[in-house]
C-alpha cells in the first residue's frame, strides 16, 4: 500500500461470476483503489474501459485527494479487446460496483466513462436498471448479467458515443478490399488533393455513406463466416481491419472547428497512422466484431443505453481533443434521460495533459459537481 502522497493505493483482485483465477493465479477482475489516507469515503467513482488499463487512471489520485475514492477497474479484457464480449464485461464491472458498496462501505457509487468507457459504463447502468443486453448469436448470456447493482451517478469525460460509431467515423472509406490495404478508390481518398482539403459537403456526404457501407460489408462477411465456421465445427476466427485513421475532421479543421491541433489524431499524423497496423479494431474475432464494432449488431453504442440513465449526470468535454468532437459530447448529453444533468468544457486535449494544471482543473470540476450532488466529501 503506497501512501507517499497522502493517497492510499490498494490492489483489488476478485473472481468473476463467469470464471475464477487463471492458472497462474491472477483474478479476472483487477484494479487499484485510491482513497485519501485514513479516510472512510462516502462516495466512490469507478472507471473502466473496453481495453485500456484504468487501474492507474490519471484522475485517480487527484480525486482521492479531494475526498472521492476512485477504483480504477479492469475486466478480463484489459489489453485483450480482440476477445471482447459486452455481456461478460458488464458482469465484471458489476463485481467492482459491488465491492465498493459491500466491502468498502461507500454510500454512493458514480460511474466514470472516460473516452470509450463512456458507452461501456452507460451499457452497465442500462443493464442494471432494465436488462436488455443480448449475447452474440449462438452464445448463452453471461452468468450474473441480471444481477447488477445500479450506480448513483454518471460522468462522461472526453468521450465519444460508442465503439462502433468511433471506429466507423475513422474507417478509410476508400478501401475496396478488406484483404488488401493497397486497393483503394481515389475518388474517396482523403489524401488525394483533387478531393481536398477543404472537403466539399458533397464529398463528405459520399464519404460518410461509404464508411457506413464498409462497416456493413464487414458485418455481412462476419455473420456469413461465423455461420460457415459453425457448420465445420469451428467456433470463431481472427481477422484484421486495415486503414482506420481516416476521419476527415482529423485533416480539415474547418469541419467542427475546435481548439484541436490541425492534421493530427490521437495516433499522431493521420496519414501515417492510417497506413500502420495500430488503431481501433485492427484485430478482431468474428464474435467480437459483432459484439463491439458493428453498427448493425453491436450494443456498445451509448445512445440507446443513455436513454435508461436517469441518475444525476455530468458531461465534461475537452475542447482540444483531437479525436472526440463537440458533436460527440452533444450526442451524449442529449441522449442522457436524466433531468438532472450538466454540461461543462475544459480547454484540454484528450488526456488533459497539455498543461501542468489541466488535470487538477478537471479534478476540481468533477469534485465540485460530486459535492453538489452527493454532499460533503470530507
Amino acid at each position: 500500500m503506497d501512501t507517499s502522497d497522502g493517497v492510499e493505493r490498494m490492489f483489488v483482485g476478485l473472481p468473476s461470476p463467469i470464471s475464477g483465477p487463471a492458472g497462474a493465479g491472477g483474478h479476472p477482475c483487477q484494479g487499484l483503489l485510491h482513497r485519501r489516507r485514513g479516510s472512510a469515503p462516502k462516495v466512490a467513482i469507478i472507471a473502466t474501459h473496453y481495453n485500456v488499463d484504468f487501474s492507474e487512471h490519471y484522475l485517480a489520485p487527484l480525486l482521492a485527494e479531494r475526498g472521492i475514492a476512485f477504483l480504477g477497474w479492469n475486466t478480463r479484457y484489459r489489453g485483450d479487446e480482440i476477445h471482447f464480449l459486452l455481456d461478460h464485461a458488464v458482469v465484471e464491472i458489476g463485481v467492482g460496483v459491488r465491492y465498493l458498496r459491500e466491502q468498502l462501505g461507500v454510500e454512493k457509487v458514480i460511474l466514470l466513462g472516460n473516452s470509450g468507457g463512456a458507452s461501456l459504463m452507460s451499457c452497465y447502468q442500462s443493464q442494471a436498471v432494465e436488462p436488455n443486453i443480448e449475447p452474440v448469436a449462438g452464445m448463452r448470456p453471461a452468468r450474473g448479467l441480471d444481477d447488477l447493482q445500479p450506480a448513483d451517478g454518471y460522468i462522461s469525460l472526453a468521450a465519444h458515443p460508442g465503439r462502433p460509431d468511433c471506429l466507423t467515423s475513422r474507417l478509410d472509406a476508400s478501401l475496396l478490399d478488406e484483404f488488401d490495404p493497397t486497393v483503394t478508390d481515389p475518388d474517396l481518398d482523403l489524401w488525394n488533393p483533387e478531393n481536398g482539403p477543404p472537403y466539399t459537403e458533397e464529398f463528405l456526404a459520399r464519404y460518410r455513406e461509404a464508411q457506413l457501407a464498409r462497416n456493413g460489408r464487414i458485418t455481412d462477411w462476419a455473420e456469413a463466416e461465423l455461420s460457415r465456421l459453425r457448420k465445420a465445427g469451428v467456433s470463431d476466427r481472427v481477422f484484421a481491419v486495415s486503414r482506420s485513421w481516416a476521419d476527415p475532421r482529423m485533416i480539415d479543421p474547418s469541419i467542427e472547428p475546435s481548439d484541436r491541433r490541425p492534421n493530427w489524431s490521437i495516433g499522431g499524423d493521420p496519414q501515417r497512422a492510417n497506413s500502420s497496423v495500430w488503431g481501433l479494431g485492427v484485430a478482431s474475432t468474428l464474435r467480437t466484431w459483432l459484439s463491439m464494432w458493428s453498427m448493425r449488431t453491436s450494443q456498445c453504442r451509448a445512445e440507446p443505453h443513455l436513454a435508461r440513465v436517469t441518475v444525476p449526470s455530468y458531461v465534461l468535454h475537452a475542447t482540444g481533443d483531437p479525436g472526440v468532437y463537440r458533436s460527440d459530447a452533444d450526442r451524449i448529453f442529449a441522449a442522457i434521460a436524466s433531468a438532472d444533468k450538466e454540461y461543462a468544457e475544459i480547454s484540454a486535449n484528450h488526456y488533459l495533459n497539455d498543461a501542468p494544471d489541466t488535470r487538477d482543473e478537471g479534478a476540481d470540476l468533477i469534485a465540485e459537481w460530486v459535492a453538489k450532488k452527493f454532499g460533503d466529501l470530507s
